[in-house]
């Protein structure tokens, strides 16, 4: 099942995916992701005019490192071109980013439909470098890739500190007497790397797919760099070898694009269920807070019954009284109930000690924020509840601490209303 050539493939693929995924983290986080497509066109010219170059003093014209020396050539004047509009230029990035990417990739196309004519585009192979040819992998190419790959990686663990600062303050990279200016070239050039190491596996057209889909999927799981990095890295090395995997079930499958459909697979499956920033957890954390909210509303409406009540707040309501407050639906009654904070007896309902304890807490929040909105912000009092209604669910007893002792402690609220400060007797 898995013979030499197979392996040789997944090898390779899982060479350029834990490379991209790596470095792509600081290009995705410098928001700088399409860097790495612009650079990957660029290298088309290189790869022709290698061959030309190689063809013509009788080498050997399809040798990894002769082709992969001429792509990163002109890659690095891509990238040399991009920074050169940006800085004398009032053209944006993206701008030059486009220029680049055209330009030289048209001069690609130019040149290998010059090679074509030749009849020697056969020969060459070089179309694999358009959209990839990762089944066509030597072990040669995967030792090729290892070396450049690996000494990308050297690099970037040497240098992360710096590109860590780099990436998030720029000018405080300066401020501690850091090159900056050179650590972008550095970074860039890296990229510059990761891209040339691809073009035989995945071609100059997906090749930022390789760059930004695994730093993405990372992104999802992490907030700390560190971690980022290696996700992407293990995410990048993963769809490399599952792509190419899947590839060789299929005689005619595409290697190259498989493996970018399995990176962008993980990203779909994370951007779904990675905890705090997946689409399902966010789901289910609007719907666990609207529950909140409905209950915690319902609790300061049974606690304002009471006040309203001569200070009787743990004694039987109506419910029908109590969801007419705000007009509230009967299932925060229900909601309440399953969560211990008020008893139900037929047509009534009243705090439990739990409920109770929480109801003051939720109204103590209300008006601290209305006597917080009142004193320091000077908003009207016909402003002050609707505000508070949003914010009293959301900061927390810690955040409420401090803003009480800003405020030294007041007994009431701007309308007058006591501030509970403990159980009621």
């Amino acid at each position: 099942m898995f013979d030499l050539t197979l392996l040789t493939v997944m090898a390779g693929a899982a060479i350029l995916g834990a490379v991209a995924g790596s470095l792509g983290c600081f290009a995705v986080l410098k928001k700088q992701s399409l860097v790495g497509d612009a650079l990957a066109h660029a290298a088309l010219p290189g790869v022709c005019l290698a061959y030309l170059v190689g063809s013509a003093m009788g080498w050997d014209a399809k040798h990894p490192l002769l082709l992969l020396a001429g792509a990163m050539a002109t890659a690095w004047l891509g990238m040399l071109a991009i920074l050169a509009i940006t800085r004398t230029t009032r053209l944006k990035d993206d701008a030059a980013l486009g220029i680049v990417l055209s330009v030289f990739f048209g001069s690609g196309v130019v040149l290998l439909t010059y090679i074509q004519k030749g009849g020697a585009a056969s020969q060459a192979g070089l179309n694999r470098f358009l959209f990839g040819q990762a089944a066509s992998l030597l072990p040669r190419d995967v030792a090729v890739m290892a070396a450049l790959g690996g000494a990308v990686l050297i690099a970037l663990a040497f240098f992360f500190q710096a590109f860590r600062v780099l990436v998030f303050d720029r000018a405080y990279a300066a401020s501690r007497g850091l090159p900056a200016r050179r650590l972008e070239v550095l970074l860039t050039t890296l990229v510059v790397v990761t891209v040339v190491v691809g073009l035989q596996t995945v071609g100059v057209v997906l090749m930022a797919a390789m760059v930004v889909a695994p730093a993405a999927t990372a992104r999802q799981w992490t907030d700390r760099l560190p971690r980022m990095v290696l996700l992407g890295g293990a995410a990048g090395a993963l769809a490399g070898a599952v792509g190419a995997w899947i590839s060789s079930l299929e005689r005619r499958l595409p290697t190259g694009p498989i493996i970018v459909l399995t990176a962008t697979a993980l990203l779909a499956a994370s951007l779904l269920v990675a905890p705090r920033r997946g689409l399902l957890w966010a789901a289910w954390r609007r719907v666990r807070n609207r529950r909140r909210v409905r209950v915690e509303n319902l609790l300061k409406d049974l606690w304002r019954l009471g006040e309203m009540d001569l200070g009787r707040f743990g004694a039987p309501r109506a419910v029908s009284d109590v969801l007419a407050v705000r007009a509230a639906p009967p299932r925060a009654v229900e909601d309440a109930r399953a969560d211990g904070l008020v008893r139900v007896q037929g047509p009534l309902v009243e705090l439990t000690p739990a409920g109770l304890a929480r109801a003051g807490r939720v109204v103590r929040n209300h008006r601290i924020w209305e006597a917080y909105l009142s004193r320091r912000l000077d908003i009207r009092d016909d402003h002050l509840h609707r505000d508070a209604e949003d914010m009293e669910h959301a900061l927390d007893d810690e955040v409420l601490e401090q803003i009480d002792q800003a405020l030294g402690r007041p007994a009431m609220d701007p309308h007058g209303r006591p501030i509970p400060r403990g159980m009621p007797s």
